[in-house]
């Protein structure tokens, strides 16, 4: 590209006209966006179509806040709300606590709802163990988690008789 001696201006407006010329060449294409293959938060059907699902997981991602419903309620996320990022740290901690304190249990969701100073926590339970352990864990849980958050935790818990009574349908 450069050959033999040359001075300053000459080189910079070889540099210049060979990045102009890569600029024509390459250009920006735009197209409208076609929303067919949205994959995210859906669930794959099985070819032998007996893959269950609950209420909340047949609506797609799109219907939160329409059809569906958010599983932590709170205002910290508003504009100036209080301690957004230690509310999601809480969230998840308690998730987590709940699904290894029922280990396999929990049917559904675990739905939390801060209300003031409380904790209500939701969900469906199976009714796989005897029901003086069930109402032990709900006091245990309850017991620890008022421990640790240092605020009243409600547990507000449904429970059924097997897991083929939560499918809404199978795919």
């Amino acid at each position: 590209m450069l050959r033999g001696i040359v001075g300053k201006d000459q080189v910079v407006s070889q540099i210049l006209s060979c990045n102009l010329k890569q600029v024509d060449i390459r250009g920006i294409s735009t197209s409208a966006t076609l929303l067919k293959h949205v994959q995210a938060a859906r669930y794959k059907t099985s070819k032998k179509g007996d893959k269950p699902l609950t209420y909340e997981m047949s609506g797609p991602p799109h219907t939160i806040a329409h059809i569906k419903s958010w599983n932590s309620w709170n205002t910290c996320n508003m504009l100036d709300g209080l301690r957004p990022s230690e509310t999601a740290v809480e969230d998840e901690f308690i998730r987590r606590f709940l699904r290894g304190t029922w280990h396999n249990l929990f049917l559904s969701e675990i739905i939390i709802k801060r209300q003031h100073n409380i904790i209500r926590i939701g969900g469906i339970v199976e009714r796989a163990i005897h029901p003086r352990k069930i109402y032990f864990l709900i006091g245990y849980t309850e017991e620890l988690l008022s421990f640790w958050l240092q605020c009243p935790v409600k547990l507000e818990l449904q429970t059924v008789e097997s897991k083929k009574d939560v499918v809404f349908r199978y795919i």
